[in-house]
Order: C-alpha cells, then sequence, then structure tokens
C-alpha cells in the first residue's frame, strides 16, 4: 500500500512538474528584441502630444497636484488610487528622477512597458496600467514620447505599493491573463474615412477610452462584443456610461466641444475622472477631437452591455 501511494505521489509530482513546464512559456514576461527601437530619434515635441492624448498626467500626476497649477499635472510622482474587485492599484511615479521614477530607462523600456505590460526588471505590471490599449501604439509615438518624458520635472517621491491579496498578488499568473487578453489589434473594423482611422488611433491605441466605458468579464478581460457600452465603477458607485451610437445621440459638433469645454449639449459639465481626461483632449489640435467624434459615431450600436 504504502509503495502505491509513493508511487502516486510520484506520478503526481511528474505531472505537475510537466503542468508546470507547459505554462512557464506563458507565465514568463516577454520583451521585444534589443535592437526593436534602433534607428528611431524621439522627437519631444511631437511626445508632447502622445502625452496628452494618452493621458498620462490624468493617471500619474500627484493627487494633491492643484488646479490652479497648469505645471503640476508634469510633475509626474504617481499615487493617486484606482479600486477593483482584485484589488487597489496606485500610479507609480513616471518622473525621470532616476531612482524613484524612469530617469534609468531607454526608450526600449518604455516600449516593453507600454507593448507588453513588462517592467525593465522583467517583471509582469498590472493590466491597471493599461497596456491592453497601448500595445496598439506605434513605435514611433513610443520614441517620441519618452524623448518628451526625460524633459519633465523630476520628482523624488517612491512609489506606493499596490494592495493585492492572494491570489492576485502572484505576477506569474498575469503570463495567463496576458495570453487570454493582451493582443494588438482594432475593435472597430472596415471601411473607416481618414478620420474616422485616425479617431480609431487616438481611442484604441492612446486614449484606452475603452478601459472605463467597455464591461469586463470575471477574468478582468475587455468584452469586445460590447464595446464601449458602459461599465460599472470599479471598487465605487456609479457607472460609466454607454457611449455607442445607440445611447450616445451627439452631433460630432456636441462631440467636439465636450472634447474642449467640458460642456454637453445639455449645458452639463465633465466630473470625476472624465474632467481630467477633457483637459487633455483639449490640448490637442481641433482636429484630432474632430477624428475622435467622426471614431465615436462610427462605433457599433450596443443598447445595453449583454449580460
Amino acid at each position: 500500500m504504502l509503495r502505491k501511494l509513493r508511487r502516486g505521489a510520484a506520478l503526481g509530482a511528474v505531472l505537475l512538474a510537466g503542468l508546470a513546464a507547459l505554462a512557464l512559456p506563458l507565465t514568463r514576461p516577454e520583451r521585444a528584441p534589443a535592437d526593436a527601437m534602433a534607428g528611431l530619434e524621439g522627437d519631444a515635441t511631437r511626445g508632447a502630444r502622445i502625452f496628452d492624448a494618452a493621458g498620462c498626467a490624468g493617471c500619474h500626476m500627484a493627487p494633491n497636484a492643484p488646479d490652479g497649477e497648469p505645471q503640476a499635472r508634469l510633475r509626474l510622482s504617481g499615487g493617486q488610487e484606482f479600486a477593483s474587485p482584485f484589488g487597489t492599484f496606485r500610479a507609480p511615479n513616471i518622473s525621470p528622477d532616476p531612482e524613484e521614477g524612469i530617469g534609468r530607462w531607454s526608450a526600449l523600456d518604455l516600449y516593453n512597458a507600454l507593448h507588453f505590460g513588462t517592467s525593465p526588471e522583467g517583471r509582469h505590471y498590472y493590466p491597471a496600467f493599461p497596456y491592453t490599449t497601448y500595445v496598439n501604439a506605434s513605435r514611433q509615438d513610443v520614441a517620441d514620447l519618452y524623448a518628451y518624458l526625460m524633459t519633465l520635472p523630476a520628482d523624488a517621491t517612491p512609489s506606493r505599493p499596490h494592495e493585492v491579496a492572494f491570489p492576485f498578488n502572484i505576477r506569474a499568473g498575469l503570463g495567463l491573463w496576458k495570453a487570454l487578453f493582451l493582443r494588438p489589434g482594432w475593435v472597430v473594423t472596415g471601411a473607416l474615412s481618414p478620420e474616422q482611422t485616425r479617431g480609431r488611433y487616438l481611442a484604441e491605441a492612446l486614449g484606452h477610452c475603452g478601459e472605463c466605458h467597455t464591461p469586463r468579464n470575471a477574468l478582468g478581460g475587455l468584452r469586445r462584443d460590447a464595446w464601449l457600452a458602459g461599465a460599472p465603477i470599479p471598487g465605487g458607485r456609479g457607472h460609466f456610461p454607454n457611449i455607442t451610437p445607440a445611447r450616445l445621440d451627439w452631433s460630432e459638433a456636441d462631440l467636439i466641444e465636450y472634447f474642449t469645454s467640458g460642456f454637453t449639449p445639455e449645458y452639463d459639465s465633465a466630473g470625476g475622472h472624465m474632467a481630467l481626461v477633457v483637459r487633455n483632449l483639449a490640448l490637442l489640435p481641433r482636429e484630432d477631437r474632430a477624428a475622435l467624434a467622426a471614431y465615436l459615431q462610427a462605433v457599433a450600436p450596443v443598447p445595453e452591455a449583454p449580460s
């Protein structure tokens, strides 16, 4: 009997080792080749436009940044909290500080973070950092963004740790999550005008509209079948609205005005985190806001998020 138990335990260990070996390629953080950014010169002026379109300041500026100081949004010391069913995540310091920020990063490090959710040390980032959207950003835009980030003021504020309970604190499992949900490609496809195509890039590669306005499945993956159809606010009360044409019936002019001033056609105004989004969009050229409006009108209408 004892011999049978030992034989069974040994067989179980072999099976577990085999499963671990099969899963290892999926759990290992992915990186781009060492020459992925070779030959690309970053332009900080263009990078400022990428920075605003991607909403970097909205998450990474200090939580107590004074509204009356426009430059305060450029001090990217991090610290803002984002509650979710999986734990509370805190935006890190991404200022050029060499110790507490990203001052020692290369453009390739930034590319790996944005495209693969992988840190310079080879660790998985949690998808509270919306790399599932940034994976569609072009290499040139990443180079330009890097050039701009390196011009911003350094801040030595240490990043605060996330509060994530077991089993979500096991980062190796994020490799499996990425295998399911991290992939490049567009949600809105078909014959798009050049303006709609630009708007799609702004929404699906930089602006990460879907990260808030699209419902998620039980594992936290975006449900593309209900793209932009609205979603509960994670860890809080309320609901991100449905912004497909089934519910958002504003004209293109209405949308452009909202992206510029924050005022709706009913003379209401953007609030909460959306006010920060509008602040970023207002800094973009008008043609970008018009492109985003044209894209939203091309999204498939979804009356409500299917359950």
